[in-house]
C-alpha cells in the first residue's frame, strides 16, 4: 500500500495535478462563490507557469544535481551499482528494449566497468506489475550492459526491488554475500542525494557517480542571454514542467523517506 500511495498522493502536489485540483475547486464554486473560483483559477495558472519557468526549473534541478559532483577521477571499488528506472521492456510494438531519459545510468555503469573501476556491476531494479509490468528491469539492464561490452560473468542482478530503499536493502545483501566493502553508486544526478543517503544509512560505503544531468554550466550561462531567450523562457513548456516535477518528486521523496527513518 505504501508503494501505491507514494505514487498516487504526490500527483496532487506536482504542478499539473495541483492545477487540476484547483480547477475542480473553481468549477465547484463558480456559481455560489465566484471570488473563490477566480482565485483558484489564478493559482492553477500560476502553478503551470511557474512550473514551466526555466529559471525556477533549473534552480530546483541544480540544487539536487550538483550536490555530489565528483572532484577528480573516481577511485576503484569492489562493485558498480546501477539503479533501475531507465528502461522499458521489449514488449510489442517495441522492436527491442527502449532506453528512456535516465538510460544514461546503464551507459555510464558500463563505461565505468570498461575503465576498470570495478570487477562487478550490480543491476538493481524490478518492475511494478500495475505500471506496465514485464520482466525484471535488472535483466534488461544486464542485456544492454552486455551489448556495451560488459561480460555476463561480471553482472549481478537484484530483480525484486521496487523503490530506492529496496534497491539499497537488496544490494546490501549481495555485497555481504560477496564480501564487497565499497561501491560506486550510479544513478541520475537528481536522484543521487536521496539514493546516497539511503545507502549510507544502511552502512554501505558508497561513492557517488552521478550521471543523467539536466543542468550544465553552459545551459546556466545561456539563460536570458538574448531577448528571444527571455521570451521563450517564460512561456509554458512541457519539458521544463516535467523537469520541475522530477525535482519536486525528489524533494518529496527526501521528506517521506526521512519520516520513515530510511535516511
Amino acid at each position: 500500500m505504501f508503494l501505491f500511495l507514494s505514487k498516487l498522493l504526490p500527483l496532487f502536489i506536482y504542478p499539473v495535478g495541483l492545477a487540476c485540483v484547483l480547477m475542480l475547486v473553481a468549477l465547484a464554486t463558480l456559481w455560489k462563490r465566484p471570488r473563490l473560483a477566480a482565485v483558484s483559477l489564478v493559482l492553477a495558472l500560476a502553478s503551470l507557469l511557474l512550473g514551466s519557468n526555466l529559471r525556477l526549473s533549473n534552480a530546483l534541478t541544480q540544487s539536487l544535481e550538483w550536490q555530489h559532483i565528483p572532484e577528480g577521477e573516481l577511485p576503484r571499488a569492489g562493485a558498480i551499482v546501477v539503479l533501475g528506472g531507465s528502461l522499458k521492456p521489449h514488449i510489442p510494438p517495441r522492436p527491442s528494449i527502449d532506453v528512456m531519459e535516465p538510460g544514461d545510468r546503464v551507459l555510464y555503469g558500463a563505461e565505468l566497468y570498461r575503465q576498470g573501476k570495478a570487477p562487478l556491476v550490480i543491476m538493481s531494479g524490478g518492475r511494478i506489475y500495475w505500471k506496465g509490468g514485464g520482466p525484471p528491469e535488472s535483466s534488461d539492464m544486464a542485456k544492454l550492459a552486455q551489448d556495451l561490452g560488459v561480460p555476463s560473468y561480471a553482472i549481478l542482478e537484484d530483480q525484486t526491488s521496487l523503490n530506492t530503499y529496496e534497491n539499497a536493502v537488496n544490494v546490501k545483501k549481495i555485497l555481504q554475500e560477496r564480501g564487497i566493502q565499497q561501491i560506486l553508486l550510479v544513478t541520475s544526478a537528481m536522484h543521487m542525494p536521496r539514493s546516497l543517503k539511503i545507502f549510507q544509512k544502511l552502512g554501505i560505503d558508497a561513492i557517488p557517480a552521478p550521471t543523467d544531468f539536466f543542468v550544465s554550466n553552459q545551459e546556466l550561462e545561456e539563460v536570458d542571454n538574448s531577448w528571444q531567450a527571455m521570451i521563450l523562457n517564460v512561456m509554458p513548456d512541457a519539458d521544463r514542467l516535467q523537469q520541475t516535477t522530477r525535482a519536486l518528486k525528489e524533494y518529496i521523496g527526501l521528506l517521506v523517506y526521512r519520516l520513515r527513518g530510511w535516511l
